[in-house]
This record gives C-alpha cells, structure tokens and sequence, in this order.
C-alpha cells in the first residue's frame, strides 16, 4: 500500500467502459488508508492473497454441519454482480446507525470533494481521470450537481467583496502548499 495505487485491469475487472486504468488513493485523511493498509495487509499475510487475486474479492459459500449454506471466507473470484456489495453496505450502515448510502454515493462525495480543493484545470483532470473519467467534463456532467445548501452557500460568497474572497482563497493555498511541505519532511 505504499505506492496507494490500484491497477484495474478491464480484462479482469468490470470497470465501467471497460477501461485499464491505475487509480491513487484519494487525499481524504489518514484513517481510510489505515483501514486500506491494514486490510490488505490481512489479505497477504492471513489469508495468502496476492497481487493476482481481487482486491475486493467474493464471499466464499460452503456447507456446515448442518448442511446449510453459510459464509466461509472470501473467495479468490471477482463479485459477478454489484448486488452483495450494496448489501454489505446495507448491512454496515444498519450496524452503524446510518441511513443507506449506496456505494456509488461515495463516488459523488469524491466528486464533490474534488470540485472544492483542486486549484487549477490539471489539478481537476488528474482527479477525474483518478475516478476513471476520460474527459473532465464526464465527471463536471455526471457528478457535477451542487447540492441546494451548497449553492446557496456559493451565492452568499459571490456577495462578498472579491479582495476578501481572494485573501481568503490564497490563505487556504498558502496553508495546504505548508501542510504539503510538513509532511514530505516527516517522510
């Protein structure tokens, strides 16, 4: 997981479009690449997994002994369908005491994070061409919807005198290019 990058091979993988292509952990906080890194660490050293068999592999199913079907681990096959994934979300959220949020949800979160800290056009293609978009405008398109709140949050900002608007975005610049400089010398 040091690289934080996943190759998805369309020979392989259903990626949509069928599409070969190599995506970097999105930037969204320690603890999700915690999680990631520990898992695949599980992968590899408790289960045997290697870099051929699926990230997210199938549930294995066997017998008991009962004879009745029950979970037996994972699988070293790829899901056929994205239906046991949706219900494993289900299943979490409930747990959790969340409303369902269907995988895909978490694609629009990306996308919407992306719109809000990248600073230049080259900064928005790489996010989009991370999520799998070959064309920026797919991703502006299809996951470009500003929620009510947000917009009207954006309108009350374009009320404000623009100077204030400009310190207040070269501030938020001045500090990630700091934050960016703290961590490449802690590594």
């Amino acid at each position: 997981m040091t690289a934080q990058t996943i190759f998805h091979d369309a020979r392989e993988v259903h990626t949509k479009g069928r599409k070969t292509f190599t995506s970097t952990f999105f930037p969204v906080g320690p603890e999700p690449l915690a999680i990631m890194a520990d898992y695949i660490a599980t992968l590899k050293d408790k289960l045997g997994f290697g870099p051929d068999d699926p990230l997210f592999s199938s549930t294995r199913i066997g017998l008991n002994e009962n004879r009745a079907f029950e979970v037996q681990g994972l699988s070293r096959q790829h899901w056929t369908t994205a239906d046991p994934i949706r219900s494993i979300f289900r299943a979490a959220f409930v747990a959790a005491g969340l409303p369902y949020a269907n995988p895909h949800s978490f694609r629009n979160t990306l996308a919407r994070l992306g719109q809000r800290i990248c600073l230049s056009p080259e900064e928005w293609k790489a996010w989009s061409q991370n999520l799998g978009h070959e064309s920026e405008t797919t991703t502006f398109v299809g996951y470009g919807h500003v929620p009510s709140q947000r917009q009207a949050e954006i309108m009350r900002q374009l009320g404000e005198p623009k100077t204030a608007r400009l310190a207040d975005e070269e501030i938020a610049t001045m500090q990630a290019a700091l934050d960016r400089l703290k961590a490449s010398q802690a590594a």
